[in-house]
């Protein structure tokens, strides 16, 4: 009798018989039928001519290519023989033709005969194990469900709908319902399917290599959603390793690290989302995002339960877009998402694949675009995910001095393998196409530019030109981004990418300077203007003019790449205080240099993201465990009105930012930017005006002095008669001081700022505002 092996993970599964047999699976053998055909005994059968020793320890040992060609159903001469593992079973009969015949027992869980049949019948098995007896169908009876075209297109890297090939498929095969079961291990001696329909002992479920792709397949009929299984490996050297599926669509709930077959039912209400979001481009539509950590937004809520309240609060607050960080499966919440295992499935911790699903619907059918962060750069080592998947480097490297992450202990991908770069190409399409993604922030992209990121002298080899760049990488995020684009015109992909790498968001047939083409993204985060405007905002006031230039700067690139400017999660944790708490000076001040900085934020060329928590200027460092703040907004608390009037502010920021088109029509172009005044350091005062498509004005003009300036002169077009003010980030309602001009203000023939006309307003302490023509 075969040992059973270890059961890995799952302890909880029932335990053997008291014979030491676990009792049969409910799922893979179907329960009797009401009316059984009379058993026959096995003297009828002829004994099957014995596998060869070698064909023998392979399979048993789960290390043959071909089982399908050792068990099933094969004519001989003189009838058909059948073979059949089954581990654990008292006999195993053939049914077919109304007619019942025992097979011999081969010992090691293998029975089988040869029935005097003219061609191989359709047939069932009738399995008796110590205290039952069920009907299945074999697995080994049914041709591979995988087509010659998909073998194709994966052997060629080039499969971009990879997760219908690869994984677990339910499907009716040969009419009979079941799930399809492949793998990419082109090092495996052999694979086995195992789960919770075989109580975790693959024994009796080899896996067919399908060729030279690498593909091992197995359809089980019986087996369908909600189904745990992993893959039992057959290293090189002969030793099993127990893997979660690569392109499993479901796992369990962390730290389970079973996948789960998964068939979606979701049935989807946006179309009218759907068909109108690619109308016009989104460098000149108005875009800004609400960044948030599902997880931690409103702790222990699940996808439906959010899918309740951040639709409402999200278009409430005006954000166009929300960004989730990762959501694909992460074993440790603590990477908050980063550290990716299953990259084709949602996190459990919040529901199913379909509960996500109900999520992105639900904000679509509120107007709300959504953005999910991608995570291509790297992945842990967790032995039961992709590290040394096959026995050998497979995903990652080979060399381990490009396969090693120098900054978070994870493992690079091999993106000069055309295997692994289908596997990530394919998956940013399958965020976009199955879950109606609107947007894929792609994570540490200048980790993978660089081969000598974060390495010594020594510890890196340049690329074949003498060069450092990872060109390898840089082919597969140029393909990544024309596939989505091609396939999904309406989805923008968003690079964070802190160099300052030429042409990131330059197509990827417009050669550069550098002779490489564009890495072909929508969007890049502007990391420079972040660093440099928060450095500026955190000074104390009297030092500022010592830095003004560090809040002009960014003008000198802005039209270099397509910018997002990003005030996001890494900005308000590990020390670097909360937005409003990086602020000097007592608590009014910090609000009002926080609303200051936002207005000028929002002027500023460029899209927005703004960090959950920020929106109400919460004093903490953000905590993945608790999420925001919430209670500062409990109107039983005494300083609620602070927090609520920075609420009230991004709510009326981003109101007025979407009503006019000067503040995001021209955003990748330079006639849309004019500075009135750009060198008022002394005054703390940067001036400028935004123009839309036909001319028409905003100026914006931000005060970083904790005083108040009268008759402060502006230059101005002299074709506006008369300008008003529409939004003060210092007015009452924010909790500021009130100094508004509330008065029409026109123009007088003083020269200023190299303009012919000019105006004169008040500018408020440590504020923003902003006025267009009257």
């Amino acid at each position: 009798m075969t040992a059973r092996p270890p059961t890995g993970d799952r302890p909880q599964h029932p335990a053997p018989s008291r014979s030491g047999r676990p009792k049969p699976s409910p799922t893979t053998d179907a329960p009797p039928k009401p009316s059984k055909p009379k058993r026959g005994g096995s003297g009828g059968v002829r004994a099957a001519r014995p596998l060869a020793a070698e064909d023998r320890a392979r399979l048993l040992a789960g290390a043959h290519h071909d089982p399908h060609a050792l068990l099933g159903a094969h004519p001989v001469r003189g009838g058909v023989a059948f073979r059949v593992l089954r581990p654990y079973a008292r006999a195993v009969t053939v049914v077919t033709d109304g007619l019942r015949t025992e097979l011999r027992d081969e010992g090691d869980g293998l029975f089988s005969g040869v029935l005097a049949l003219t061609e191989v019948p359709a047939y069932s098995l009738l399995v008796t194990y110590d205290d039952t007896e069920l009907e299945a169908e074999d697995p080994y009876r049914f041709l591979p469900a995988l087509g010659d075209l998909d073998l194709h297109l994966i052997g060629e890297g080039r499969h971009e709908e990879l997760w219908t090939a690869l994984g677990a498929r339910p499907m009716t095969h040969q009419g009979v319902a079941g799930t399809r079961f492949t793998v990419w291990a082109p090092n495996a001696l052999g694979v086995r399917v195992t789960g919770d329909f075989c109580y975790w002992d693959g024994t009796a479920y080899p896996m067919r290599s399908l060729g030279s792709t690498g593909v091992w397949e197995l359809f089980l009929p019986g087996v369908g959603d909600g189904t745990l299984y992993k893959f039992d490996i057959t290293r090189p050297d002969g030793s099993h390793t127990l893997r979660a599926d690569p392109m499993a669509r479901r796992t369990e709930v962390p730290p389970m690290t079973a996948s789960i077959v998964t068939e979606s039912r979701h049935v989807w209400g946006d179309d009218q989302w759907m068909a109108a979001r690619g109308d016009r481009p989104v460098h000149e539509s108005p875009f800004s995002v609400y960044e948030v950590h599902l997880a931690s937004w409103r702790p222990r809520l699940t996808y439906r339960q959010l899918a309740e309240q951040l639709p409402a609060y999200v278009r409430d607050l005006g954000f166009t877009h929300v960004e989730f960080l990762p959501v694909a499966e992460h074993p440790f919440g603590g990477s908050w998402g980063y550290q990716v295992t299953g990259f084709y499935a949602p996190t459990a911790r919040m529901g199913t694949p379909d509960d996500f699903r109900f999520l992105v619907d639900a904000l679509h059918r509120a107007g709300i675009g959504v953005i999910v962060d991608w995570v291509p750069a790297h992945f842990p080592k967790d032995d039961w995910a992709l590290a040394r998947f096959d026995g050998r480097p497979l995903y990652e490297h080979e060399d381990p001095a490009r396969a090693e992450h120098p900054d978070w202990g994870t493992l690079e991908f091999d993106y000069g393998r055309k295997e692994v770069r289908n596997f990530l190409v394919a998956n940013a399409t399958y965020w976009c196409e199955e879950f109606h993604i609107d947007g894929l922030r792609v994570d540490a992209v200048a980790s993978m530019l660089y081969l000598d990121y974060s390495r010594e002298d020594g510890e890196w080899s340049p690329n074949e030109h003498g060069g450092r760049e990872n060109l390898d990488a840089v082919a597969f995020l140029q393909e990544m981004n024309a596939t989505v684009y091609r396939r999904c015109p309406a989805v923008i992909t968003i690079a964070e990418e802190s160099t300052a790498w030429d042409g990131v968001t330059r197509a990827t047939h417009h050669v550069g300077p550098g002779g490489f083409g564009g890495l072909g993204f929508g969007l890049k985060w502007n990391m420079g203007w972040m660093h440099d405007s928060l450095g500026y905002a955190a000074k104390e006031p009297v030092h500022r003019k010592y830095h003004h230039h560090e809040m002009t700067f960014s003008m000198v690139y802005a039209y270099s790449e397509n910018y997002v400017l990003p005030i996001s999660h890494d900005e308000v944790v590990h020390g670097k205080r909360a937005l409003v708490s990086k602020m000097p000076g007592d608590w009014w001040q910090r609000r009002a240099t926080h609303r200051a900085y936002l207005g000028f934020m929002w002027a500023h060329p460029g899209k927005q993201l703004l960090f959950m928590g920020q929106e109400f200027a919460q004093g903490a460092e953000w905590s993945e465990t608790t999420g925001p703040d919430w209670w500062l907004l409990d109107p039983s608390y005494s300083a609620e009105p602070d927090h609520r009037g920075v609420r009230d502010l991004v709510r009326d920021l981003n109101t007025v930012y979407r009503d006019t088109p000067p503040l995001w029509q021209r955003d990748t172009d330079p006639a849309g930017f004019a500075w009135v005044a750009g060198d008022a350091a002394e005054d703390n005062v940067f001036a400028f005006l935004r123009h839309d498509a036909s001319g028409a004005p905003l100026l914006a003009v931000s005060h970083f002095s904790p005083v108040v300036r009268h008759d402060y002169r502006l230059g101005v077009p002299e074709t506006v008669s008369a300008w008003t003010e529409v939004l003060n980030t210092d007015a009452a309602r924010y909790g500021g001081g009130d100094i508004r001009n509330e008065d029409a203000l026109k123009p007088e023939t003083v020269p200023s700022h190299g303009r012919p006309v000019s105006l004169t307003l008040t500018l408020p302490p440590l504020a923003t505002v902003w006025l267009r023509p009257a």
